[in-house]
């Protein structure tokens, strides 16, 4: 199984973290950034739309978690507090809603929202930026691979 990427996105629709496992085929340099900030707002719109289309035709009590394409397969997963985590895998991986609920548990809650100093909200796109938030995570999904 191969993990492209990684996001977290919170109740205003901000994208607050995300994580790329591959090397980007871009060049770096600041369009690289506007790209990054295309791709969030892509993946979200993309996700957003689903979960309400999922919602109005089966009702409140299904949910989205997924779906594929030729290239790729995306996994969701909403949290009580409206956080949105989502991931991006290679097309044979099974789902992974377990994963995305194990990184909540385990790695957001602990080191995120446990953290008396990290802030509570993240006004203006400011991401989360936690270094055992993101050493955890890095080794978790590494050990997936």
């Amino acid at each position: 199984m191969v993990v492209y990427s990684f996001y977290i996105f919170d109740r205003h629709t901000e994208c607050i973290y995300a994580k790329s496992w591959l090397p980007s085929t871009r060049p770096p340099s600041s369009r690289a950034d506007v790209a990054r900030s295309d791709d969030t707002k892509l993946i979200f719109g993309t996700v957003f739309s689903l979960r309400n289309m999922v919602r109005k035709l089966g009702g409140d009590d299904d949910a989205f978690i997924s779906y594929r394409t030729g290239q790729y397969k995306l996994h969701y997963y909403e949290t009580p507090a409206n956080l949105r985590f989502v991931l991006l895998t290679d097309t044979q991986s099974p789902s992974m809603r377990n994963v995305l609920h194990q990184i909540y548990i385990n790695l957001w809650v602990e080191y995120v929202v446990k953290n008396p100093l990290a802030p509570v909200e993240h006004k203006g796109g400011e991401g989360v930026t936690n270094e055992l938030f993101e050493l955890g995570l890095d080794q978790f999904i590494r050990g997936l691979m």
